[in-house]
């Protein structure tokens, strides 16, 4: 696939969210494709994993990483890792994806760590602010893929009125400035509202700069 069919001219303009910029239906349905074809190669590297909790709980989100770090939980806590829990470093990210990295996130870095967090039907991510990273002045990139995804937006601090919105098939979304450190999450996500996975689920990607 060309560059400039992977990129073309026309791009939705995106739409501001307590600081949040989302971008609905950001990304084609071919872009979509190819970059679910890419995932298949990453996971088969680097399989996707039922993270443990500090709290000895497992999460409901199935998740795996590209780039130079992962993202890993149990015991031990929250963190970035070199390598995956099977040992192995994690893939490198698809070009097909950092793309939308260079085209959305108005830094001059790199990201380092592609998380990829599936959902499938009846999980979800509570509110959690990402504070893993050594500077909070990169923004972090989210892709949706497949299924509707509610996403809710908190505050600096847990509790106080919330907002929430879907997120589609193909929306990306840009958590930088004022927005970077707020509490978000995934409520839910809606079953069969999208033909892109053959089994259905919502893929969600972010890029980060860790160091």
């Amino acid at each position: 696939m060309s560059e400039s069919a992977d990129l073309p001219e026309s791009r939705p303009e995106p739409t501001e969210i307590r600081g949040f910029l989302h971008y609905p239906g950001w990304l084609s349905p071919v872009e979509q494709a190819q970059i679910v074809a890419d995932l298949r190669r990453v996971v088969a590297e680097a399989p996707l994993f039922s993270p443990m909790t500090p709290y000895g709980k497992p999460m409901s989100v199935r998740m795996t990483s590209a780039g130079r770090f992962g993202w890993v939980s149990d015991r031990s806590g929250y963190r970035y890792s070199e390598t995956h829990p099977g040992g192995t470093p994690w893939p490198a990210i698809p070009d097909s994806i950092l793309r939308i990295w260079k085209a959305v996130s108005g830094t001059e870095r790199a990201p380092e760590c592609c998380l990829v967090n599936f959902y499938a039907e009846g999980a979800r991510m509570g509110l959690h602010q990402d504070r893993d990273e050594a500077d909070f002045a990169q923004p972090v990139v989210s892709i949706s893929l497949g299924d509707d995804g509610l996403f809710r937006i908190g505050n600096e601090t847990r509790g106080g009125k919330t907002q929430s919105l879907w997120l589609r098939s193909g929306d990306v979304m840009v958590m930088g400035g004022e927005a970077r450190l707020l509490y978000h999450g995934i409520d839910r996500i809606a079953p069969g509202t999208s033909t892109l996975l053959p089994k259905g689920g919502r893929i969600n990607l972010t890029l980060r700069v860790v160091t």
